[in-house]
């Protein structure tokens, strides 16, 4: 059996010499900020060497592009500025940074 780990996302990449220490976060279930959203918290660190590092995000460009042809996402670069603006505004409270 397999251990598995949900993250929220990604709340910093660091490099030293030739090992990447990427620290995964999750959203808080009870600590709030001063607008009422969801603090960010460390959860685990994944650690690797610079070379598995470009491996991987190489794998994670090529993936992206998969949801983007498949219209399961789209880049906000790729709307109009319009539109871009929109969205932005309508998910001001939950929005990633990781994804912008």
């Amino acid at each position: 059996m397999s251990s598995e780990l949900y993250a929220d996302g990604i709340g910093e990449i660091t490099i030293t010499g030739t090992i990447v220490r990427i620290d995964l976060m999750s959203l808080s279930a009870t600590d709030r900020d001063a607008n009422n959203n969801p603090t960010p918290v460390f959860r685990q660190r994944i650690i690797m060497p610079v070379d598995a590092f470009a491996n991987a995000v190489d794998l994670m460009q090529k993936a992206l592009g998969g949801l983007v042809e498949a219209g399961a996402v789209r880049r906000i670069g790729d709307m109009s500025a319009a539109a871009a603006a929109d969205i932005q505004q309508a998910g001001a409270s939950n929005a990633s940074p990781n994804f912008n």
